[in-house]
């Protein structure tokens, strides 16, 4: 069996085939599911993989994830609309909205959705931080607003990111739930 990870991200599928190595293959699917409104992480996740599995046709399982960033002090903004944020707003101005906050503590959450036949199951993972002035060259998005154990995500190497990654963490998750299934 094949499971069918459906992103447009190479670097999210080279992570999932390293947790879910000597288990099951993964293959990257492109299909653009529908991403519904929603405060929720694990529904947009949820819905957009019970429609690509099916959709996509198969008795191949299907794997979709959401993410985002988590303030705080601005009541979880962005959550789930962080990417609408970042292309609209941007991650400058989004610090500058939290810069003047006493509580600068955030977290980026992911949650991976698993459909097949069965149903659809998620998987949570987060990494908590704290939000401040940007620094790093590397990474993409949040990541030099967003600091851990005194270095910001675009300060870190690839290595030292994945190590304390929140998609890591729901792919753990969910690596130990499917190779016990």
């Amino acid at each position: 069996m094949t499971v069918r990870f459906v992103t447009g991200n190479e670097g999210k599928v080279r992570e999932a085939r390293a947790y879910l190595e000597g288990i099951d293959p993964v293959e990257q699917i492109e299909y653009d599911y529908t991403e519904v409104q929603s405060d929720s992480l694990a529904e947009i996740a949820a819905y957009g993989a019970r429609e690509a599995f099916e959709e996509l046709g198969s008795d191949d399982p299907v794997l979709v994830d959401d993410a985002g960033l988590f303030v705080d002090a601005l009541g979880g903004f962005p959550g789930p609309y962080s990417a609408y944020v970042e292309d609209t707003v941007g991650v400058e101005r989004l610090w500058r909205l939290a810069e003047a906050e006493e509580n600068r503590r955030a977290r980026f959450r992911t949650v991976l959705a698993y459909a097949d036949e069965n149903g659809t199951e998620t998987f949570d993972g987060s990494v908590a931080g704290t939000l401040v002035a940007p620094r790093g060259d590397g990474g993409f998005g949040y990541d030099p607003i967003f600091e851990y154990n005194g270095q910001t995500m675009a300060e870190m190497s690839t290595e030292e990111k994945n190590a304390i990654s929140h998609r890591g963490r729901a792919l753990a998750a969910f690596a130990e739930w499917y190779a016990d299934r």
